[in-house]
């Protein structure tokens, strides 16, 4: 038996009992209407159903007709093929999202929601844990930026790493870059893409990565006094990195990646995406803007902390090493051997140390003091004679 019939039958008996008392007159019409919880008014219309059509009339008149509400099978079936065909490992969300801004769709996203729940095309969400106190965004775009990565088959078969910069006050992303892997050079040129864009930022919130800080035991406190080349750079800039000590604590970043994880992948199949170069503009171009216009929201208050640079840039957000020149006038770094030319302000540097920047697009150079030495492709190769100007 169904529920309903269930439910009519019981509703039934009451009235039943009720009526008959009412008949002899045991209660009045205000009592038996009470009793029922309904109004006197429709304890009177009941009760002429029931004298007039017997147990018949007290049935809901609605039950069996179709409401003029229901969407057509049609459309639920032309819904589905898509589903099925092109759309199938996308979320609900994003799926209504391109139904409407592709296929001129206009029906409601729980409507949608429900009907692939029904059609077991989704699992229905599970519930949330313990509600957890949100920290406060800060009220200025610039005040704190949040940097981190996650690796993931971005592409079918391909697992890349995705660094990503954006603003806790609006959560705009600032900076999205595929990489082979995470590591000082991927974080330095995020920074560098930063601060060209949008200018100079007060604090960068980040893990315990080991290119952001020395961490003495696993586990534990950073050391703040032994600072990588990434907390070096940011020092000379006037830039405060804080550590996250726990995935709750980058809970803005982490919720960030589990919407690109769910989203990305889809987008990048859909436009035929398999290099890492093209994901790359792909993502500065199309996604990121999109994605910002659909999840990044007002600040709590008008303004910028963002403050422009003139600097130079390129010599503070790179990797900076010293070493000393051998008895050939070389420097040894990282399996090459760097010639520096002849210069005619020395004879030669033999035993002096040098400092070798080595920049996020792999080339190097080396300095003496402030003075630019030389510049070197990622080869090794000499690609500029000495220059004399300051750095």
């Amino acid at each position: 038996m169904r529920r309903t019939d269930l439910l009519q039958g019981l509703r039934l008996m009451k009235f039943e009992d009720i009526y008959e008392r009412a008949t002899r007159r045991e209660l009045s019409q205000v009592e038996a209407a009470s009793i029922l919880g309904v109004s006197e008014r429709t304890f009177r219309r009941w009760r002429d159903r029931y004298e007039a059509e017997g147990a018949e009339g007290l049935y809901d008149r609605r039950l069996g007709r179709v409401s003029g509400r229901r969407v057509p099978v049609d459309t639920v079936m032309e819904v589905l093929e898509l589903f099925d065909t092109r759309y199938w490992d996308f979320t609900a969300k994003h799926f209504h999202e391109k139904l409407v801004s592709d296929h001129q769709f206009t029906r409601s996203y729980n409507w949608l929601r429900l009907s692939l729940q029904d059609h077991g095309r989704i699992r229905p969400a599970p519930r949330r844990g313990a509600h957890r106190r949100k920290r406060e965004r800060r009220p200025l775009p610039g005040m704190m930026l949040h940097q981190d990565g996650s690796s993931h088959q971005w592409v079918d078969g391909q697992w890349w790493d995705l660094i990503v910069t954006l603003d806790d006050a609006t959560s705009e992303i600032y900076s999205a870059i595929f990489v082979e892997e995470e590591g000082t050079m991927s974080t330095l040129a995020a920074v560098d893409e930063v601060i060209r864009d949008h200018g100079l930022f007060c604090t960068l919130y980040a893990d315990r990565g080991s290119h952001y800080w020395h961490t003495p035991e696993a586990g534990g406190k950073v050391d703040k006094n032994n600072p990588t080349q990434v907390g070096r750079a940011l020092q000379q800039l006037g830039i405060e990195l804080i550590a996250a000590y726990s995935p709750e604590a980058r809970g803005r970043s982490e919720r960030m990646f589990g919407t690109l994880q769910k989203r990305l992948p889809q987008e990048l199949r859909l436009a035929g995406i398999i290099d890492m170069a093209e994901a790359n503009r792909f993502l500065k171009q199309t996604f990121v803007p999109q994605h910002n216009a659909r999840f990044a929201i007002t600040p709590g208050e008008p303004g910028s902390a963002f403050v422009p640079f003139a600097g130079n840039l390129k010599d503070t957000l790179c990797i900076q090493q010293d070493r000393v020149v051998g008895n050939d006038n070389t420097v040894r770094y990282k399996n090459l051997t760097l010639q520096i030319p002849e210069d005619r302000h020395r004879h030669h540097y033999v035993k002096a140390r040098v400092r070798v920047h080595h920049y996020p697009d792999q080339t190097l150079a080396i300095f003496h003091g402030p003075r630019k030495l030389a510049t070197y492709d990622q080869n090794g190769t000499l690609k500029e004679s000495k220059e004399t100007r300051a750095a």
